[in-house]
């Protein structure tokens, strides 16, 4: 038996921009994702039940690729899961991490030499073939890597290039740049809320929204291009440790994202809530419902805030470690 983790991730900067070339930069956070893989006498098992590839297609296609087509045999797994669900907190991302590494270790990869680009690429085209193709790299790198992630067309000056994730789609070759940005110590004296409306955020809607938006008015690129900027000097600040700098970067974040209209009441009203008390908040994924996070010293009173108009809350640090073997028998 194996046990393997990974962890969620919030979106920092770079919403719905990063579609369009722009940067995004990702964070880890302390919530967890547990798979524990094992040999089963009957057949393949999700949690005790039958296992149903339709239910579940991120993980039929990360089995499909690493265990059943090299000649391995049923298994049962199970999922335990520390993040809001359907909340756009990188759960699919994590599973596909964590069984990638159990996987390896399954077949003999010691846990301290777990080839980490390489488990983020094989879920990162798990994810891919289980959206039909419409996956980035940041959700699987951040899980995996862990810490906090840069993902850009580009190489960019802010951050430490890592590698590059290529993906075909609809017969267009997309690549990706994947960067870490260091944290200094300074960085430990701010937490992030992560605050949950309670309903999923319904990111094709969200993508589908602004891509009409911007083809109905061109001249509204410039938002695109403006969270493109402040990606950039938000990573550059939380590099320098500068956090009245990174609040700062978040709220004007979030004001481009209202422009766009990815944002709704609920989400306002916990960022609204929170700022009292924070460097800086801002909805974090794709909007429409879903989460928004705030980053604060004093996360007891923000996330008591938040919950009094509504939200559930979980207060982690930023750049929680990537996915790891945990115990194995």
């Amino acid at each position: 038996m194996v046990v393997a983790s990974a962890p969620g991730k919030c979106i920092l900067f770079g919403e719905h921009a990063v579609v369009y070339g722009q940067p995004a930069v990702a964070v880890a956070i302390d919530a967890r994702v547990r798979v524990t893989l094992e040999e089963s006498k009957s057949g393949w098992r999700i949690d005790g039940m039958k296992f149903d590839k339709n239910r579940h297609p991120h993980l039929d296609a990360i089995l499909k690729r690493m265990w059943i087509g090299d000649g391995g045999g049923p298994l049962s797994v199970r999922i335990e899961s520390d993040l809001f669900g359907a909340a756009g907190l990188g759960s699919s991302a994590a599973i596909c991490s964590a069984v990638a590494a159990g996987l390896l270790h399954l077949r003999g990869t010691p846990a301290d030499e777990l080839p980490l680009p390489g488990i983020a690429t094989t879920a990162h085209i798990a994810e891919a073939e289980a959206q039909e193709g419409r996956a980035s790299p940041i959700d699987t790198s951040t899980s995996t890597l862990g810490g906090v992630v840069m993902v850009s067309d580009k190489k960019e000056n802010q951050a430490h290039w890592q590698y590059t994730r290529d993906l075909r789609i609809d017969g267009v070759r997309r690549t990706w740049e994947v960067h870490c940005v260091d944290l200094p110590e300074s960085i430990s004296e701010a937490s992030l809320v992560i605050g949950f409306s309670g309903r999923p955020g319904p990111t094709a809607q969200m993508v589908a929204k602004v891509a009409k938006l911007l083809s109905n008015q061109p001249e509204r690129m410039e938002d695109i291009e403006r969270i493109g900027n402040v990606t950039r000097a938000g990573a550059t600040a939380l590099s320098l440790g500068n956090l009245q700098a990174v609040g700062i970067a978040m709220n004007e974040c979030h004001r481009l994202l209202q422009n766009l209209g990815v944002s709704d009441d609920d989400l306002d009203r916990m960022v609204e809530a929170a700022l009292p008390s924070s460097l800086g908040a801002k909805l974090t994924g794709a909007g429409g419902g879903g989460c928004m996070i705030a980053l604060t010293t004093e996360p007891l009173r923000t996330a008591q805030a938040i919950e009094l108009v509504g939200g559930q809350t979980k207060v982690s640090q930023l750049g929680a470690f990537g996915v790891r073997i945990e115990n194995e028998d």
